[in-house]
């Protein structure tokens, strides 16, 4: 298992059940998971998709069924040298607590026998892609670290021996809504770079619509009530149950399956901060509004046509720009900048901050209307 764009995974008619129990905890369940994209697993407690996930690396073995990834049959694989083969990031990190962690990182590559200036290299590399500091963090030990750096080593020490693969049992669930947040960005981008093939197990259907290209909706035993893109699930839900598991939210939800990007912006007229006041007086024309950016284009301030009536400088004019997003955010996110400012608008910014016009609500409400259409059979 070394080619990523080969590493379909599919359950056929996979079973487990366990002695004294009269019900299996996983009965017949059926999933092609594509190569390359994010299948999310979610459901109530119980139902069994953790189990699920640890038969695809044989943490748990099938009482009945196939699993292939690659189109290899896993049950003829020698168990260690498949689990070397698929990174496995869990809740809470499950960091070795005496290893540090740069030690932690290299716990696969060393099992492969990687020599050691590789495997430093790939340590770096690794810290790097996840936003950490090699020479901050490589040192550290796992109680040096805040919830949402632990988690992030998790995911570099899953990533660090390149597999195709990887299992994400609800990785991120016991970290605070705002590091969770950065966090699912974070994989995101990742996923973007990397392409590896994800299952990803959550009951935060939230969650799930963030981050999945597929999302399979699990009833008792791991049966399949829905398997489809978020924007399908969302727009048609299979039966009462996936409704109810969705909640009566479902078209905010769908917010989050956009970008800023997606949408093109209005523009504002617009001045630097050293360009002379006739430059924005006269681009203002019959608007009230207008935008100082600095020098680099990014925005600094609001000023309306009163207080530029009489102004020889836009040098400290007008108040400060506060609603930004940038090109990269969900419209969910666009429409929580948006609910905090008077305007009932937002300023679209680009990867480095600079200004690309403004979005509004009504332009949401537009879309929405538009990406629940397409979603719809």
């Amino acid at each position: 298992m070394t080619d990523t764009e080969r590493a379909e995974i599919v359950l056929d008619s996979v079973s487990k059940s366990y002695p004294g129990q009269r019900d299996p905890a996983v009965d017949n369940i059926s999933l092609t998971v594509p190569a390359g994209e994010i299948a999310v697993l979610v459901g109530p407690s119980g139902c069994g998709k953790t189990t699920t996930m640890r038969m695809i690396n044989r943490l748990i073995e099938p009482t009945s069924g196939t699993i292939t990834i690659a189109g290899r049959d896993i049950t003829g694989m020698d168990a260690d040298r498949l689990r070397r083969g698929i990174g496995y990031s869990i809740q809470q990190a499950g960091l070795f607590p005496h290893l540090t962690v740069a030690r932690n990182i290299a716990t696969v590559p060393g099992l492969l026998g990687w020599d050691r200036k590789r495997i430093a290299a790939r340590v770096d590399e690794m810290l790097t892609l996840v936003g950490l500091d090699p020479d901050e963090f490589r040192g550290r030990y796992p109680r040096q670290l805040s919830g949402g750096q632990q988690q992030r080593v998790g995911v570099a020490r899953a990533l660090a021996a390149d597999p195709p693969v990887l299992l994400m049992d609800e990785p991120f669930g016991a970290v605070d809504p705002i590091t969770r947040g950065l966090l699912q960005d974070e994989l995101l981008r990742l996923q973007a770079e990397l392409h590896k093939t994800i299952v990803f197990v959550t009951h935060d259907f939230n969650e799930a619509v963030k981050l999945g290209d597929r999302i399979a909706v699990l009833g008792k035993g791991s049966r399949v009530l829905q398997y489809d893109t978020p924007a399908a699930i969302l727009a048609d839900p299979a039966d009462e149950t996936v409704a109810g598991f969705i909640g009566t939210d479902a078209a905010l939800k769908q917010l989050t399956l956009a970008r800023v990007a997606d949408i093109e912006p209005t523009p504002s007229p617009t001045a630097r901060v050293t360009d002379p006041a006739d430059t924005l007086r006269a681009a203002l024309g019959d608007q009230e509004w207008g935008l100082i950016l600095d020098e680099s284009g990014r925005p600094l301030r609001w000023v309306s046509k009163e207080q530029l009536a009489h102004a020889d400088s836009l040098t400290d004019l007008g108040s400060p720009v506060t609603g930004t997003v940038p090109c990269r955010a969900t419209l969910q996110e666009a429409l929580e900048t948006m609910l905090t400012e008077a305007t009932a608008q937002a300023v679209v910014t680009g990867d480095d901050g600079e200004y690309l016009g403004l979005i509004a609500i009504d332009t949401l409400v537009t879309h929405l209307a538009r990406l629940r259409a397409e979603s719809r059979p």
